[in-house]
């Protein structure tokens, strides 16, 4: 892939995916952007709607409706559609329907000739990013999902309130499912390179560990109170997307949540799951194990089951 062409193809333009391409664009992070949609009509008011704004941008954009064929020179097809999930409705109980869509998706991409990276954000990411790679046939390293990078980044807001500290200093990640099993590996979490568990037991505060605990609750199920709100989620992945995209065309190898296929870190297999992996210009350079905890380790396994069972029967 050439990291200076900078072409990305977004299928879908929903809520999320338009607020990927509305962060894409006020970032300039890409130079060519094509957005493609069963609804083509709503793709070209989209694109219109977003070149309107190229006067305020801080760089030159190409934007257009396109179609599959516009996938064949595309550096990454980012993969956004899929039914809305429903108030109450778990990610799982999203399967079914999503995987439909995703048949009618993937088929056309690669008979076009794409030879780039698959980024998938369509819920539930975990199986869906499964399931791209296997109707692709591409190396599981160049079919990432975004995993629990959102998570991760409401993680680290919230701590950062928590422990008045800015959120960019805190390292700790959210594992495991991008949904009701996502755990955090708390022997991991640092504040710059302080572990927060040793800043609790310094603190003598006997309220630390619980609000740790409300904390990792929050984040589990944050995106069910935003959909109780406000009928769905986008800002905050729209803008997870962009940095994981921005990761990859700039060659980056930072270290991003998402959800990758594991091939024995861990001691798991055959499973895509959430967690961190250094991205460069090739998607997935490699999963970067962390020394958890035989407590995480299950937690993990737990998930990876949870996963596992989810996509049995699919193919």
């Amino acid at each position: 892939m050439k990291v200076d062409k900078r072409k990305v193809v977004i299928v879908g333009t929903g809520m999320v995916g338009m607020s990927y391409a509305y962060s894409l664009l006020n970032q300039s992070v890409c130079d060519e952007l094509v957005l493609i949609d069963v609804n083509r009509k709503r793709a070209e008011g989209e694109a219109m709607d977003l070149n309107h704004g190229l006067a305020f941008a801080n760089a030159s954009m190409t934007i257009y409706a396109g179609d599959y064929n516009d996938c064949s020179d595309a550096d990454i097809v980012v993969i956004c559609a899929g039914v809305a999930q429903k108030q109450g409705e778990t990610r799982l109980d999203l399967l079914k329907r999503n995987a439909q869509v995703f048949r009618s998706i993937i088929d056309p991409v690669t008979s076009s000739g794409f030879n780039g990276i698959f980024l998938v954000a369509t819920n539930p990411v975990d199986i869906m990013t499964r399931i791209t790679c296997t109707l692709s046939g591409f190396n599981p390293r160049r079919v990432l999902g975004s995993g629990t990078a959102l998570d991760t980044a409401r993680l680290r807001y919230l701590l950062g309130d928590y422990l008045k500290a800015d959120p960019r200093n805190v390292h700790a990640y959210v594992m495991g499912e991008h949904g009701d099993s996502e755990f955090v590996p708390w022997s991991q979490a640092l504040l710059a390179t302080k572990p927060i568990l040793e800043l609790c037991s310094e603190s003598g505060d006997e309220l630390c560990r619980t609000r740790f605990e409300e904390i990792e609750e929050e984040v589990r199920t944050a995106a069910y109170k935003i959909i109780e709100a406000k009928n769905a989620t986008y800002y905050g992945i729209g803008m997870a997307l962009t940095r994981i995209t921005k990761a990859i065309l700039g060659d980056e190898h930072s270290v991003l949540t998402v959800s990758a296929m594991l091939r024995g870190e861990y001691g798991q297999r055959d499973v895509y799951v959430g967690v961190p992996c250094i991205i460069n210009q090739n998607g997935i350079q490699r999963v970067l194990p962390l020394s958890l905890t035989e407590e995480e380790l299950e937690k993990l396994g737990r998930s990876c089951d949870t996963l596992r069972e989810s996509y049995e029967g699919i193919f």
